[in-house]
């Protein structure tokens, strides 16, 4: 009885059996396909993405050496080290700020150990960045001398005050040795003289393009102007509009400013009348006024 009821599972139609036989077979087929068949393609790669597969080992090379990379240091002079430098360097806010502050009472650290006494840096900070210290020449032939001692506030100490050269004899050898100034700003410099005459007062260097109040001050502490050049003055009543034009310090614009004044009142008799124009720099009228001829 029992058998007869498990007999009756397996009992099938016809169309069952029909069924049962297709199923089996397509099974089969796709057993067979998918142990037979390749499904790997072949993809065509172009000529290009072939170069760039050859590369790839250059590649991954490249970019392991850049996480190996540390940015390079280049010597620089720690008196004048910004805010973002600083952090560059390791230094901390504290360290930074106590370095400008010492800047702006107009004092110079003048080797590794003054530096370290401002900033209060660490020594192992310090033994990392002193190395790129550069500091200028005459720095450091001051304390490369044995006998040098070091004098603040004393009327004797301006016995170490380098001697002067006037600026309007200097050549472009004697510029490149001041600290900051290269071939290039050099040529301006002379460039400027030789277009003026000379100069009448270092305060044009500040009309030098690319000279910054450090190097500015650099200038200052190797030259001056001893004596006032001859210097081929314009007339400034009589001369041209194209004349006028070409003097360094007026532009197109203003030298129109100057005729029209002239042609509306007159004489221009002085430096009074000459900062009435319009557009006339005002702060240089002085050094001006020393190439013209009223």
């Amino acid at each position: 009885m029992c058998l007869r009821g498990v007999r009756s599972y397996f009992a099938f139609s016809a169309e069952q059996r029909t069924g049962i036989v297709i199923l089996f077979a397509i099974i089969i087929v796709l057993q067979s396909v998918y142990f037979f068949v390749d499904f790997n393609e072949t993809q065509s790669v172009s000529p290009n993405k072939q170069k760039w597969l050859a590369m790839q080992s250059e590649i991954d090379a490249l970019k392991e050496s850049n996480l190996k990379y540390s940015a390079k240091i280049y010597p620089f002079n720690p008196n004048f080290i910004s805010d973002y430098k600083g952090y560059k360097l390791g230094m901390s806010v504290s360290e930074i700020d106590r370095l400008l502050a010492y800047r702006k009472e107009n004092k110079y650290v003048n080797s590794a150990k003054e530096f370290q006494a401002v900033t209060k840096v660490s020594d192992s900070l310090l033994n990392v960045i002193a190395p790129y210290f550069k500091f200028p020449d005459w720095v450091k032939s001051k304390l490369g001398n044995k006998g040098y001692v070091k004098y603040e506030n004393k009327p004797f100490a301006k016995k170490e005050i380098l001697s002067l050269l006037d600026i309007n004899g200097a050549t472009q050898e004697d510029l490149v040795k001041v600290y900051g100034i290269g071939e290039v700003i050099s040529l301006r410099i002379i460039k400027l003289k030789e277009s003026l005459g000379g100069f009448v007062s270092m305060e044009q260097m500040h009309d030098v393009w690319g000279l910054s109040p450090e190097v500015i001050a650099n200038l200052n502490s190797h030259f001056k102007v001893y004596a006032l050049p001859v210097v081929h003055k314009i007339d400034i009543n009589n001369a041209s509009l194209k004349e006028i034009s070409q003097f360094s310090y007026f532009r197109y614009a203003l030298a129109k400013e100057i005729v029209t004044y002239r042609s509306m009142n007159g004489d221009i008799k002085n430096v009074e009348d000459l900062i009435k124009i319009k557009g006339f720099p005002v702060e240089k009228a002085n050094i001006i006024a020393l190439y013209l001829d009223f």
